[in-house]
């Protein structure tokens, strides 16, 4: 196995003054974090997102007017390498336009990012500058209704965006209205195509579409349903839905997906069973269920997965750390625990570049 190193990024639920944001070095061969370097200047950083190619690093505030005093916002920040060190530096903020920002997501062309607030049921588009910085939002979109769970659905909760793969479209996960979105994107604005309902109740919450770009993934956070959906000119339609867990396991809330390098592998995280699912993806996005695995830790909100498919690290939030777990790479099941790290309310993890 060839051995790299990448740096490592999280977000956390921080309170005003502490650490929200932390880089490590991450060894691909021994799969562990070495910590060298944190961000104290953002309440509540429990989602980022990086540009592609280059230092930039946006992070949300996930406040309420109602909780905090003041509705959310984004961050844009740079990072660079000073020695063994990873220093931040804050560039600007704007308003998320709504409370609880949970979920950030570029499009295509790296000039627009779409945050989704949670607790207002809305989401914004703000433009990336070509330094970086962030924009005053150009577009906000104000989702309505309610869904079948009346404390959980009481009204809407948009958790999340995904461009499709030719950039024309995004759609919006909204948990509070079990609906998916979809939306015609054209330079920052947003045009509603389309409303696709989920089964009454799964409180639709995160999704990735698979490499050959025609199948959509989703995980519903409140039924413990993960679904496949073929996707084709704007349009969705549901091909398939299973379970994330064996029967008998009623207190469960499904979270975070991804798909291994090779594609042929799906992993979403359980909070409540606090696991990993592992599915089998065939060639055409199809789905069987290979295994469930203990994450390591309570509570797993968010993870991801190493460039080289070798390692996942999940942010376990309410043990407050990030572990490293191996993937076995003749079944692309989860294999051993390798590492741990201390991360008080870690919410999000990612990798960054190659160092």
């Amino acid at each position: 196995m060839t051995s790299s190193k990448h740096l490592v990024f999280t977000g956390s639920y921080a309170a005003a003054g502490q650490p929200g944001v932390s880089a490590f070095v991450f060894d691909s061969g021994a799969g562990t974090l070495t910590p060298c370097g944190d961000f104290d200047g953002i309440l509540a950083p429990s989602f980022l997102a990086i540009h592609p190619t280059q230092p930039w690093l946006y992070a949300v505030s996930e406040t309420s007017r109602g909780t905090d005093g003041t509705a959310g916002h984004v961050h844009a920040l740079t990072f660079e390498r000073s020695g063994e060190r990873v220093i931040f530096t804050p560039r600007n903020v704007q308003p998320s336009g709504g409370d609880w920002p949970c979920h950030l997501r570029l499009d295509p062309s790296t000039n627009w990012l779409i945050v989704s607030n949670y607790g207002s049921g809305s989401a914004a588009v703000l433009p990336i500058q070509p330094d970086g910085l962030l924009g005053k939002a150009c577009m906000h979109i104000q989702h309505h209704g309610h869904g079948a769970d009346p404390e959980r659905q009481e009204k809407a909760h948009v958790h999340s965006a995904i461009f499709t793969p030719d950039g024309e479209y995004a759609i919006l996960a909204d948990l509070g209205i079990d609906a998916l979105v979809l939306y015609r994107f054209d330079q920052g604005r947003l045009e509603k195509i389309s409303e696709n309902l989920t089964r009454p109740g799964a409180g639709p919450r995160h999704m990735l579409f698979h490499p050959n770009g025609r199948v959509l993934y989703v995980t519903n956070e409140l039924n413990g349903t993960l679904c496949v959906y073929d996707y084709a000119n704007g349009r969705l339609d549901e091909r398939d839905r299973l379970a994330t867990l064996p029967g008998g396991f009623p207190q469960n809330l499904v979270a975070d997906l991804h798909l291994s390098p090779a594609g042929d592998r799906l992993y979403v995280s359980n909070r409540g069973h606090n696991s990993l699912a592992v599915f089998a993806v065939t060639p055409e996005g199809q789905l069987t269920r290979l295994s469930v695995t203990d994450c390591g830790g309570n509570w797993p909100r968010n993870f991801a997965v190493a460039p080289d498919g070798h390692f996942i690290l999940v942010a376990n939030q309410y043990s407050g750390e990030i572990v490293s777990l191996s993937i076995r790479p003749e079944t692309g099941e989860i294999g051993e625990e390798m590492a741990r790290y201390p991360v008080p309310k870690a919410a999000c993890v990612l990798f960054g570049p190659e160092i």
